[in-house]
């Protein structure tokens, strides 16, 4: 494995750590990267420290501008397991080992005043994507209960793998999909 970093002569290697040439690039390439994608060495030329890879994806956020609504669909309707809602900022859900938090941008945009939690703010504008597990059997369950709610299917298609999605909007417009969890076996 190498360690590639962009100096103004090229990339200089280092057997510790993989990273690729982007296609089309080549020693000397005057191609200028953003900070998150350079492998740096630091000032004495050593290799960053090695970290693991995450293990998984712990939690996922969808940015919605109504919670009630917002606890309606995914509480009520997809039945997910509340955890806590903490005024018109955030309502958290339980799904198996992770969670869905759904925020509200105009509130979570806002400096943290709780010294204890100094999460940085955060938020987005637009319609997201969530993808939910369910399995095959479920999925038929899932379309006939959207259906009858009046929540319109946008796709319901099976993926080259065979495993089938289906696709629909939550009342913000984020894009809400359910797949079989083979779809990324």
């Amino acid at each position: 494995m190498i360690c590639l970093a962009r100096f103004h002569d090229g990339f200089v290697t280092h057997p510790q750590v993989a990273q690729e040439i982007p296609t089309g690039l080549s020693q000397g390439h005057d191609r200028t990267f953003p900070p998150w994608q350079n492998l740096r060495m630091d000032k004495d030329d050593a290799p960053l420290p090695l970290a693991p890879p995450p293990e998984a994806v712990l939690e996922a956020a969808v940015y919605v501008d109504d919670l009630d609504e917002a606890e309606a669909f995914y509480g009520a309707l997809l039945g997910l397991e509340r955890i806590a809602r903490v005024g018109n900022r955030h309502v958290f859900y339980r799904l198996g080992p992770t969670v869905l938090l759904v925020f509200n941008p105009a509130e979570t945009e806002k400096p943290s005043t709780n010294p204890n939690l100094p999460v940085p703010p955060h938020g987005a504008k637009g319609p997201g994507h969530v993808c939910l597990a369910a399995t095959a059997l479920a999925l038929h369950a899932w379309r006939d209960r959207l259906e009858a709610a009046g929540v319109p299917i946008e796709a319901d298609f099976h993926w080259p793998n065979g495993a089938r999605s289906i696709y629909f909007r939550d009342p913000a417009g984020n894009s809400v999909e359910l797949s079989e969890p083979r779809l990324w076996e």
